[in-house]
């Protein structure tokens, strides 16, 4: 099990990743880290779980049926135990990286070095598809980026990222324990007193250079509004994204193309769509496969399209297995644009 398999016959386009395609690879994981992992080879020993019964059906029947066999990892033992989930003599380029810590305490998992390709590989596409991103810059308008953010995977992702557009980036690092729960209970003035070299050095870039695309969190935005004009494009992920933000952020910024991502520590950033009043995000299948799920007759079952469940996540690559519940809930999604599968919609996270 390696990336240059996946890279070479699976993910020639990630955005038509089949069924097939994608229960084949799932197995293939499974039965790699149950071999070569320490967490997974306990698991398979203390709770023997039947790989050929779990693997019946369709992916949802799949899905439901890895979280119905008790394989759910507690958010406390992966938070404390991270080294178990690493596979023995694993001879990728792993990095470890930690959660932002902005809702919770940090947590820390590890990539391959090659996910950083997968993940752009899924990005890049799916924003040219979605949001024309390729159209709008290129040899004739150069990119010119600034971004906020904690240092670790999102620096590297959005590099990679600007840098194919031909594009160059002022990345400014910012230090986020805790700062959802400041912002909720103490407002914006409270999170930009922590942030303030952030913000000296953004008015310094804004005040010194031309950028046209920002990517920072939904209460850093006000920090671009005296420089609209010149912005085409603004992604954001966070805390506060919603309908009515975005209602407010496109009247102030009217000639900003928005758009919206959901970043996870495991796994990067997913593309998310504005449909209606709601916000939908896709998984970058296979690697990690997204579900809200509720319990019925003490199973737990996917909710249906419009239904509001408890996120359910497995982060399945060569490097890493992890099945986990989120505390957070959202809304099942059906496939919408270039994504032929289901996503979620609008989460809703705890701050506490």
């Amino acid at each position: 099990m390696n990336y240059g398999e996946i890279l070479d016959n699976l993910y020639l386009n990630p955005l038509d990743v089949d069924e097939t395609k994608t229960l084949e690879y799932l197995r293939g994981i499974f039965e790699f880290h149950f071999q070569r992992t320490p967490y997974w080879r306990k698991i398979a020993e203390t709770l023997k779980p039947n790989l050929d019964d779990i693997f019946q059906g369709n992916l949802k029947n799949v899905f439901e049926n890895i979280f119905n066999s008790g394989l759910a990892v507690d958010e406390d033992f992966l938070r404390n135990n991270w080294l178990e989930f690493v596979p023995t003599n694993y001879r990728g380029r792993i990095r470890f990286y930690q959660s932002s810590g902005t809702t919770r305490e940090r947590a820390i998992g590890h990539w391959d070095n090659h996910y950083l390709k997968v993940l752009h590989i899924y990005l890049r596409q799916a924003l040219d598809k979605i949001y024309g991103l390729d159209k709008i810059y290129n040899e004739e308008h150069q990119m010119k980026a600034i971004a906020h953010g904690p240092y670790g995977w999102y620096q590297d992702e959005i590099s990679e990222l600007v840098w194919s557009y031909g594009g160059i980036l002022y990345f400014i690092g910012m230090e986020t324990d805790g700062l959802k729960k400041v912002y909720a209970e103490q407002g914006l003035g409270a999170v930009l007193k922590i942030l303030d070299p952030l913000v000296r050095y953004t008015k310094r870039v804004m005040e010194n250079d031309r950028i046209n695309l920002v990517r920072s969190a939904p209460p850093l935005m006000a920090l671009f509004e005296p420089y609209r004009e010149t912005i085409e494009t603004a992604i954001i992920s966070g805390v506060g994204i919603n309908h009515e933000f975005f209602e407010i952020l496109s009247r102030k910024f009217e000639n900003t193309t928005l758009i919206p991502l959901y970043g996870y520590y495991l796994f990067g950033d997913l593309v998310g769509i504005h449909k209606g009043n709601e916000f939908w995000y896709y998984p970058n299948y296979p690697f990690t496969l997204i579900f809200p799920l509720k319990q019925e007759g003490g199973r737990y079952c996917i909710v249906k399209h419009g239904e509001r469940g408890r996120v359910g996540i497995i982060v399945a690559r060569p490097e890493v297995l992890v099945i986990k519940f989120e505390d957070e809930t959202a809304i099942r999604a059906p496939p919408e644009g270039p994504f032929k599968w289901d996503g979620f919609g609008n989460p809703q996270r705890s701050t506490g």
